[in-house]
């Protein structure tokens, strides 16, 4: 199974190759061929996630075969083996749901491989530069993928997005050159051994380039500005993807590089990393949620609560406990598939009735009642109502807080609780206690009738969602609820792994 982890990567990229070569002679061509090669990416990806987590121990290997810390490393341990078979089922999902939503583009499907390609090599290399090199193909992907839409906001929040991350990603690589420097070695594992016996000025240096270049791209306050118009302006397809899997793998990056390189006894004895992160979520945990609550617009209501959520995946992982860094895990999962979800349906909601913005919402319970249900659940997981996904990882990251004594982190946890109930909650009362002004009219008898959840597009464009649209949706739901009796199961196969990484 070792020798598989290299095509997690190539079968994307051959992908992608094949895609814009017979999509040239065929338009039709390119969706089939994406939604093939991710059936056999998610396959690979389930295997390999299956044999770690039934053996116990990671699986590795060297690229071309020269022999670690020279060569480039993959690896697949507990903590980033959800992290893929997520971004391999969450890609299928939002690529169904774009067979109709569209973009149909070539370039699109191109693109969309592409991405894949760069998130799975995010999420299983051992290598610090391979991980920049990764890190950039996903944003130029990511880039591309927001400028796929139609009119000229979309290409002004593709360009903000590429600016921001340039800079994001170049401090991220001036961080690994302060770390090469100090130590003469890329590899996270001979970087780890070294780095505690380096220059702690150098050190100290790298880590806070590293971590802000890492925060820019997961966009955590005040470094996120590109992300609510790069969601806000892309095609609802790519939100949900970019919003459900970006952001999440870069919250990854930035756990599997304090931890596997920088390490926790660095974390907690430093005189300021621990401080410096702990400081960077609490105010993106405060911040985004009031910044939520102040929008009209659906899409950036959305994105700024992202702002929001991974700051609470990086206090976990500030806090450094067994809980806390479980529940990180787990809301990085949860979150993936409720905020995908909820771009999607917002989408799919878009087109039964063009709503937009939070009045749109009025009365959509009883012109779209299985889309609002399933937005509804969708909001109250995110909320943390039981028990559902979106409540079992804030448990756990408010339990690390506790027992770690993070009292400012708890605090705060449960204010942003609040928050988001409320910018949820609007959204669901207006959907079902209140009647549109189209609902008027067309009792009178002078407007046109209610639209369905699900149905065909028109040759000339999409008029409803499709029975495929809805589907993807509602799948969302129903995992945003199932996902949190499951963690109980799950929590067993990842404490080798956190036993490793945390020094227990």
């Amino acid at each position: 199974m070792n020798e598989l982890l290299p095509l997690l990567v190539a079968i994307p990229l051959v992908g992608a190759v094949a895609s814009i070569t017979l999509g040239s002679w065929s338009d039709r061509l390119a969706w089939p061929v994406t939604f093939l090669t991710m059936l056999v990416h998610v396959g690979l990806a389930t295997a390999v996630a299956s044999t770690v987590y039934r053996g116990g121990t990671p699986l590795a290997t060297a690229v071309g075969g020269f022999t670690p810390p020279f060569g480039i490393e993959l690896v697949v341990d507990g903590l980033n083996a959800a992290i893929l078979v997520l971004v391999s089922a969450v890609a299928v999902g939002v690529l169904v749901y774009a067979r109709r939503a569209g973009p149909h583009s070539v370039a699109f499907h191109t693109g969309y491989l592409l991405l894949v390609a760069g998130l799975s090599g995010m999420t299983i290399t051992g290598d610090m530069f391979n991980l920049y090199v990764f890190l950039e193909i996903t944003g130029l992907a990511a880039y591309a993928l927001v400028a796929t839409g139609d009119d000229g906001r979309a290409a002004v929040g593709a360009l903000k997005y590429l600016l921001v991350g340039t800079v994001g990603a170049s401090l991220f690589l001036i961080g690994i050159g302060y770390a090469f420097v100090a130590t003469g070695t890329l590899n996270m594992a001979d970087l780890a051994e070294k780095l505690a016996t380096a220059d702690p000025t150098l050190v100290g240096a790298s880590f806070a380039l590293v971590v802000t270049g890492l925060a820019v791209k997961t966009a955590l306050f005040p470094l996120h500005t590109w992300q609510p118009e790069a969601y806000a302006s892309a095609p609802d397809s790519v939100s949900g993807l970019i919003a459900a899997l970006v952001s999440t793998v870069s919250a990854y990056a930035l756990a599997r590089v304090t931890f596997s390189v920088y390490t926790v006894d660095f974390l907690t004895s430093s005189a300021f990393a621990q401080e410096f992160l702990l400081g960077l979520a609490g105010i993106s945990i405060v911040a985004g949620s009031l910044l939520a609550v102040m929008q009209t617009e659906i899409k950036r209501m959305l994105a700024y609560s992202s702002v929001s959520q991974f700051g609470l995946v990086v206090a976990g992982v500030a806090i450094a406990n067994e809980a806390a860094v479980t529940g990180s895990l787990i809301h990085l999962v949860g979150h993936a598939v409720m905020k995908g979800g909820l771009f999607l349906a917002a989408g799919a909601l878009a087109v039964v009735a063009g709503a937009r913005t939070v009045e749109d919402y009025d009365g959509l319970g009883a012109r779209a009642p299985l889309l609002s249900a399933a937005f509804a659940v969708l909001s109250l997981s995110m909320v943390g109502i039981p028990p559902a996904v979106g409540f079992v990882g804030k448990w756990y990251i408010a339990l690390g807080a506790i027992q770690a004594e993070s009292w400012p982190i708890a605090v705060v946890i449960l204010v942003s609780t609040l928050l988001t109930l409320a910018y949820f909650l609007r959204l669901v009362e207006r959907m079902y206690f209140r009647t549109s002004s189209d609902d008027v009219t067309s009792s009178t008898g002078t407007g046109a009738t209610a639209v369905a959840d699900g149905g065909d597009d028109t040759d000339d464009g999409l008029t409803r969602p499709s029975a495929g649209m809805v589907a993807v949706v509602v799948v969302a739901a129903l995992l945003a609820v199932g996902l949190g009796p499951l963690v109980s199961t799950f929590e067993p196969l990842l404490e080798p792994t956190l036993e490793t990484l945390l020094q227990l």
